[in-house]
């Protein structure tokens, strides 16, 4: 089946099966800071902005893309830049294998909150899983990319 979107502002055509999951679209077309762990939608490896929300790309089969738009942090570069940059000063990129999931989705946040308390922050990242740094390096790394107290 044929499905056509845009990926960081290109159009695209793609072959897909009818049970295909996104993430394993995109990672088949050269966009290999989508990844996958859990395999139950728990990790955030997986996040991209699907017309402009946070998604989960392990969670939605890729014919649910089709007439959409997506972006991966491929389509990013400058912001996600400037957000690893902060990362890597606070100490809290580790094996850097969640980053780009979890960059996207403090991306969207940044979009979509205003002023977000701690616990606003820690929640909208419940979904994001990392075994390396033990959060509070992110933390301080969100708090200064948000410029919250």
């Amino acid at each position: 089946m044929q499905i056509e979107l845009t990926i960081n502002e290109k159009a695209v055509k793609w072959e897909v099966a009818f049970d295909e999951l996104l993430a394993d679209t995109l990672r088949s077309h050269g966009f290999l800071s989508i990844k996958t762990a859990c395999d139950t939608s728990c990790c955030g490896l997986c996040t991209v902005w699907i017309d402009g929300k946070s998604r989960l790309s392990c969670s939605i089969l890729s014919l649910q893309a089709h007439g959409k738009k997506i972006t991966t942090i491929e389509g990013l570069p400058k912001e996600a830049e400037e957000f690893a940059q902060i990362l890597s000063a606070e100490g809290a990129e580790q094996c850097g294998f969640c980053s780009p999931g979890f960059i996207m989705s403090v991306l969207a946040m940044k979009n979509e909150l205003v002023n977000p308390s701690e616990e606003e922050i820690i929640h909208y990242l419940t979904g994001n899983l990392c075994r390396c740094t033990g959060y509070m390096g992110q933390l301080r790394a969100i708090k200064t990319f948000l410029g919250v107290a």
